[in-house]
């Protein structure tokens, strides 16, 4: 798969990045995905399965860059006296993207509910009712959300992919 495809996967990543380097990197993380996932496609499925890891990526890449932009624009802001050091930095925005990927890797409702709950400021009531599910659902999906925020904290660099 790799030699009959690597070529074609790498340009359709450029096509899409603009940058030869990222899609470069990408392609061998799309790679180590095939490589290390529980099915292989049937040859003439190939192509469809690599465009949508490697899709999956490019969208893990442009979320996370986000996510360092507003991190480093926040810290732009603040006075010189009190800007973290450049390693607390690099913790910090490692730790941010073992978070963000850690919940992109739950399920939607459980995402959705936590998200309500800590950039809503919504009740688990209220998310009961937005949801269409039951309080108790509720609390199990936060609990499943925290403890995914946890362990990514505890462990930045080892958090799971999150697709």
């Amino acid at each position: 798969m790799y030699s009959g495809h690597h070529g074609w996967l790498v340009q359709w990543l450029q096509r899409k990045l603009g940058n030869s380097g990222d899609a470069a990197d990408l392609a061998q993380d799309t790679y180590v995905r095939v490589a290390t996932g529980r099915t292989m496609p049937r040859p003439e499925e190939a192509r469809p399965y690599l465009v949508r890891i490697a899709h999956n990526l490019v969208i893990d890449l442009y979320r996370r860059r986000k996510l360092e932009a507003a991190y480093l624009e926040a810290l732009a802001a603040l006075p010189e006296a009190v800007s973290p050091s450049h390693e607390d930095t690099m913790i910090v925005l490692q730790t941010l993207g073992a978070i963000d990927c850690a919940l992109a890797g739950l399920p939607a409702k459980v995402r959705e509910a936590f998200f309500m709950s800590q950039f809503d400021g919504m009740t688990y009531s209220a998310i009961a009712d937005a949801l269409g599910i039951a309080v108790a659902t509720v609390r199990k999906h936060m609990l499943t959300a925290t403890r995914a925020c946890f362990l990514a904290m505890q462990d930045p660099g080892a958090a799971p992919a999150s697709r």
